[in-house]
């Protein structure tokens, strides 16, 4: 006599209680997801606090000759309900960018560690030499020579912040050493670097030579002014981008460091080689995060007050040091492949159990899921201390190594369990290689795809989803 044991569940009911148990492993993701994201803060928080007594981003520009300069302007008052115009003597300030710019940068990066984080400092060590020279028609540019004030003439450089100027800087003009003051930056550094009094009355061309240390972080950038710029950094960094609104001329990346260099015209610029303007800092072109703390200088005068006006933006050219590995956007994007890990396995579960005769308990593929999902945790956990190359080893190894050993038990054999493991070390290399090659990582993966619905296909094809049957259970 032969009885019936439990009711044996349809294909079809089995197909849709896994996915039903992956999609629910999504809010798990979601929050390894969240995760990341908040360890990339934390991470960001502790370089600010490893940046906070070196310097930040830096934006360097300059030098830049202002000169002020007397002009009238109508002013329109109303006196006793009547409108008043009248004519006021007030003093402006004129901006004259040179004719040719040329600077050399070395940068000495170094690494600096807080706790488990750390941040790519930099010493670098800017010179160059500028020719100016008074444009013929100055009068059409609304300013009159004999209005200037030659004997309040200025000679200014920028850093963007002014913490890094720790090692002083120098300024010669015409072959005479000026005596630099603190502040009075270009617009371009939020009005922060150093200036010197000038002593040039605009006959002529003036020959300017400049050099200063400069301590900073991540970054770097010039804001190219005035004729023609030219710009040579070099560093022993491995690792640099380049970005702003200049790309390099040339550039060679090499075991030794880096080295670029850029040519920049005024055509380019769209900047007249003198105003009445000083634009203001390179935000869009510029590193998220760098220092700009501008500031008005104006000093009283007779009838009126000399105002800086800061107007516009920058254009610049930036060099950044950057990371070899950003372990926190590869861990990001390996995340967002955890519904493959966790689709390929459910699915070979579900066709050990369909076609192997193998059954598979909701409460085991939620088991397998769980611990798919805890590779990922394992992988952020690990690349912050050891690396994401070997982060990715170690996780994945022993997740393959776990699976594997629960899998023989669910399946109830070590050949389907070697299988299982078979697959999930084709995963995790394929995973590898998809982050490491980003530009075909989106063919390769459909094509993949392709094949494995192709093949799950072919597998299934006699399978009656919407059968259902009874096993039979001999009782003695």
């Amino acid at each position: 006599m032969e009885e019936t044991g439990p009711k044996e569940r349809s294909p079809g009911i089995k197909l849709l209680l896994a996915g039903l148990i992956g999609l629910a492993l999504m809010i798990p993701l979601l929050l390894v997801y969240a995760l990341v994201y908040d360890r990339q803060d934390q991470s960001q928080t502790a370089q600010a606090s490893i940046n906070s007594g070196w310097g930040g981003p830096q934006v360097i520009a300059g030098p830049v000759v202002v000169v002020p300069f007397r002009t009238t302007e109508v002013q329109n008052e109303e006196v006793g309900g009547k409108a008043v115009s009248r004519t006021v003597e007030v003093e402006r300030l004129l901006y004259i960018s040179p004719v040719e710019n040329r600077v050399t940068t070395q940068i000495d990066p170094t690494e600096r560690k807080k706790s488990i984080y750390s941040s790519v400092l930099y010493e670098a060590k800017v010179s160059g030499k500028a020719s100016f020279a008074l444009p013929d028609d100055l009068p059409r540019f609304g300013v009159k020579q004999e209005s200037l004030l030659w004997d309040r003439a200025e000679l200014r450089m920028g850093a963007s912040d002014a913490r890094g100027l720790t090692k002083g800087g120098t300024l010669v003009a015409g072959g005479k050493t000026l005596a630099v003051q603190p502040g009075k930056g270009p617009g371009a550094t939020g009005g922060q670097g150093f200036f010197a009094f000038l002593p040039w009355t605009g006959e002529g061309p003036l020959e300017v030579e400049y050099a200063f240390g400069l301590r900073g972080s991540r970054s770097l950038s010039l804001v190219p002014r005035g004729g023609q710029t030219r710009w040579q950094v070099n560093s022993s960094w491995r690792s640099p981008s380049f970005g702003g609104a200049f790309l390099p001329d040339g550039r060679e990346i090499g075991n030794e460091g880096f080295g670029a260099s850029y040519t920049i015209d005024k055509l380019a610029l769209g900047q007249p080689p003198v105003a009445t303007e000083d634009p203001g800092p390179p935000l869009d072109d510029v590193e998220p995060g760098t220092n700009f703390s501008a500031t008005t200088v104006s000093p009283a005068i007779v009838g009126a007050r000399a105002s800086e006006t800061v107007t516009g933006q920058s254009r610049a050219v930036m060099v950044g040091l950057v990371e070899p590995v950003d372990l926190y956007s590869k861990v990001d994007r390996s995340v967002k492949y955890g519904f493959l890990f966790i689709g390929f396995t459910f699915l070979a579960f579900l066709l050990f159990d369909i076609v192997g005769g193998a059954r598979v308990a909701a409460a085991e593929y939620l088991m397998t899921g769980a611990g798919l999902v805890l590779f990922f945790v394992l992988l952020l956990a690990f690349a912050e201390v050891i690396g994401f190359a070997w982060a990715y080893v170690v996780a994945s190894a022993v997740i393959i190594g776990l699976l594997t050993a629960y899998s023989a038990a669910v399946l109830k054999s070590w050949a389907r369990a070697r299988f299982i493991g078979a697959l999930l070390v084709g995963l995790y290399a394929l995973l590898y290689v998809l982050l490491n090659l980003e530009a075909w990582s989106l063919l390769i993966g459909s094509v993949l795809l392709f094949v494995a619905l192709a093949g799950v296909m072919y597998t299934t094809r006699n399978i009656d989803w919407s059968g259902v049957g009874r096993r039979p259970v001999p009782v003695g």
